[in-house]
């Protein structure tokens, strides 16, 4: 087994004892990214779709780093702060994934970090 921590400053750095992602063997686990800016490290302000925007980006950037793109990517795990912007949050997603979208789960979460209103986690393959 080949594990690989990923690590780039073009995603938020890690708010506790966890990787960006790890890659081992061609399947890379992106940890969940919440609405961060990577330059300033602090959430963004914004609605549900602005704040998937940014998680999005986020989940890109990690993905660049460690060689993949979003169309390696086949199961996302979703939460959302209130399942209200379900609607709204796919409005941004499936422009995101607009080809052949990866699995998906999504859950409404008690409570996300730092007040976030999304929090995306991404597996990916080669």
């Amino acid at each position: 087994m080949r594990k690989k921590v990923i690590a780039t400053s073009k995603a938020p750095e890690a708010i506790g004892p966890y990787s960006q992602a790890i890659d081992i063997n061609g399947t890379l686990f992106v940890s969940g990214q919440i609405p961060i800016d990577p330059e300033t490290n602090e959430l963004i302000e914004g609605d549900i779709k602005e704040q998937t925007t940014q998680v999005l980006r986020n989940v890109d950037a990690v993905l660049s780093a460690a060689g993949y793109s979003r169309r390696d990517v086949v199961l996302c795990n979703c939460l959302l702060d209130n399942m209200d912007d379900f609607q709204s949050f796919n409005e941004v997603y499936s422009a995101y994934f607009d080809k052949d979208p990866p699995a998906r789960a999504t859950l409404e979460a008690a409570r996300l970090p730092m007040g976030a209103l999304v929090e995306i986690e991404a597996i990916a393959m080669k």
